[in-house]
């Protein structure tokens, strides 16, 4: 008798992928704003664009972005509920750094087998993050590799849409010499340099559970800590009338590759690495993995998670919104003439 195949008996399981769908329904619910059109599961997020009518031209901005190498700690530790939020905070954050409101987000969750309970996890770090930067979670897609993904795993992909004014859009082109740059304090490593982290570190459920005084957590505590999203701080100081003329967000690349992003021709950012404190956990990860001083900078955000360029009228205030944003913020350093480029003293 020839057995009889169906989808599941190949390695997917649609009932599974239905429970995973229940279960992250109360998670998206919580990141609904006026203009979602629809409830979960049609075939597209629709989103009225009746709101941004009353600006001038309003010009719509995108980003995505994934969650790197970090998700291997999640495997390790079995622990999946603050990927989600790196994930949206890669993405908004380079929607607000354009001077951009973040207005949807969509999620893609590839894995080797579905377990709607891990699924449900994920997918509330993403609603969580999605609450933070204001956004709505409209959509996103769980696809089952059997196959080509072991079973444990999965990766973790987003989008996200904003909108802004071309008016107030960031651009750069106003950065002048004299202008200073304000950082704002970033929350640990973030979602980049981790293949670096992953041979400094041994990759352990030991290792990771160990506690360092240093760090006042375990080591897999301390790298797992999600990617602060700063929607809300950059907004602030716009409510505060506070001009960003440039804005940087520190991922891949560090200061070396970041920083000069934002700049227009004939200008440098000088950045003073003693005007803020620079987070443990990169001291530990230098002197373990005997790590160069510019590899560093030019890897990791080195506890500035994003830096503006302020009118040194402005630069004051901007770091007293920020502080009571409930942010930590520094003035680093100063746009000089000279080569477009970073420099770190």
């Amino acid at each position: 008798m020839v057995e009889t195949m169906d989808y599941k008996k190949s390695g997917v399981d649609i009932e599974a992928g239905y429970r995973s769908v229940e279960l992250i329904r109360e998670h998206v619910k919580k990141t609904l704003r006026p203009e979602v059109m629809g409830g979960l599961g049609g075939f597209s997020g629709a989103f009225s664009m009746a709101a941004i009518k009353n600006m001038e031209n309003p010009v719509l901005l995108s980003g995505t972005d994934g969650v790197g190498t970090k998700i291997k700690l999640a495997f390790l530790m079995d622990k999946h509920d603050t990927v989600g939020i790196d994930c949206v905070a890669m993405c908004v954050n380079d929607v607000a750094c354009a001077g951009g409101e973040p207005l949807f987000f969509l999620d893609y969750i590839a894995c080797g087998k579905n377990y709607p309970e891990k699924i449900a996890a994920i997918v509330k770090g993403v609603a969580e993050g999605c609450r933070q930067a204001g956004a709505a979670l409209i959509g996103g897609e769980t696809a089952e590799h059997p196959g080509l993904m072991p079973e444990e795993e999965y990766d973790l992909a987003g989008f996200a849409v904003g909108v802004a004014d071309e008016k107030d859009l960031i651009t750069g082109e106003k950065i002048a010499p004299g202008d200073l740059l304000v950082g704002i304090g970033s929350s640990g490593v973030h979602s980049n340099g981790f293949s670096l982290v992953r041979k400094v570190f041994d990759m352990t459920e030991e290792s990771l559970n160990t506690y360092y005084d240093e760090l006042g957590a375990t080591l897999g505590e301390t790298l797992l800590t999600p990617t602060k999203i700063y929607v809300k701080a950059l907004r602030a100081l716009k409510d505060a009338e506070v001009e960003i003329k440039g804005c940087s967000h520190i991922t891949g690349g560090g200061f070396y590759e970041n920083v000069p992003r934002m700049l227009p021709e004939g200008r440098r950012a000088v950045i003073r690495k003693d005007s803020y404190p620079v987070p443990p956990v990169f001291q530990l990860l230098q002197k373990k993995g005997g790590i160069e001083e510019k590899v560093m900078y030019n890897t990791y955000n080195m506890g500035l998670g994003m830096v503006l360029a302020i009118g040194s009228d402005q630069a004051d205030k901007a770091v007293e919104v920020l502080k009571a944003a409930g942010e930590q913020a520094w003035i680093v350093g100063a746009v000089e003439p000279g080569e477009r480029e970073a420099v770190v003293c």
